[in-house]
């Protein structure tokens, strides 16, 4: 019996974290999809964001938010990755201890932190040397960055850590070389730890706000180039909130229905691709 009741509350309080996942999503679509449908769909996908003056066009938020997560991915992966594959195999224990805390320090650092030193060094430094106001996707992808390295590097060392050593004494025995086996043997057999990592690096560039806040330029258009000012959605929504009401708060809550969409979409893509290959 008393294990039973122990199962139970278990299970009941494993649930709880579902519940509360789908009481959010819930509370989410509930707020947001009937001002979709109240808008149209031609009006709530234009460029044009006025909800005082009924337009609810957020496709240029959208396209910002794409813009910055892929850039940041694009700089954290392979940095993270790298960095991982080099404590694993390349550095030696004592390197390993002090290096890796290090990098995991990284995630403690607030994001206003970012932000601020994004506004001081990064911006002024793409300004003076490659062009536009500084303020734009492309501060935004490095900040980003060099936010989600400390989730891409623990999970990705973890997962490269736990492959079997007879995988590597195998690869190096039929005359492999150290790159060889990191490259053919062990990077494959910790694939699915290291696509978790960069879904879940991908969550965090989506879902951060305070930093591209700070250092984006929210400007209210699609971007052309790397160098212009952009705006994201959760910047739309940390901006707008406090004051918004009516339709406009509604709005605002569509605009998380949508990133939530996008969030679920980019997650599934990368689990496709990831059993595919």
């Amino acid at each position: 019996m008393k294990d039973k009741i122990a199962r139970w509350t278990l299970l009941v309080i494993a649930f709880s974290a579902v519940l509360a996942l789908l009481l959010i999503t819930f509370f989410i679509f509930q707020q947001g999809v009937p001002l979709i449908f109240k808008a149209g769909l031609k009006n709530f996908f234009s460029t044009q964001w006025s909800p005082t003056h009924g337009k609810f066009g957020i496709s240029s938020m959208i396209v910002g938010s794409l813009m910055v997560t892929f850039g940041a991915l694009l700089i954290g992966v392979p940095l993270g990755l790298s960095c991982a594959i080099f404590l694993t195999e390349f550095s030696s224990k004592t390197l390993q201890k002090n290096l890796k805390p290090v990098i995991e320090l990284l995630a403690g650092i607030p994001s206003v932190v970012y932000g601020f030193i994004g506004i001081i060094v990064l911006v002024p430094f793409i300004r003076e040397h490659i062009g536009g106001p500084g303020f734009s996707v492309l501060a935004s992808s490095i900040i980003l960055g060099i936010m989600i390295l400390p989730t891409i590097v623990s999970i990705s060392y973890d997962s490269l850590l736990v492959v079997p050593g007879t995988y590597r004494a195998g690869s190096l025995a039929l005359g492999a070389t150290k790159w060889q086996t990191v490259t053919m043997v062990l990077i494959p057999a910790a694939r699915s730890g290291i696509i978790t990592s960069i879904i879940l690096g991908m969550g965090r560039a989506v879902g951060e706000t305070m930093a591209v806040i700070m250092i984006a330029g929210n400007a209210l258009k699609i971007p052309h180039s790397i160098l212009d000012p952009v705006r994201t959605i959760t910047s739309t929504i940390a901006l707008e909130l406090s004051y918004s009401v009516g339709d406009h708060r509604m709005a605002l809550f569509a605009c998380g229905t949508i990133l939530f969409i996008i969030i679920i979409i980019l997650n599934i893509i990368a689990t496709k691709l990831t059993r595919r290959t």
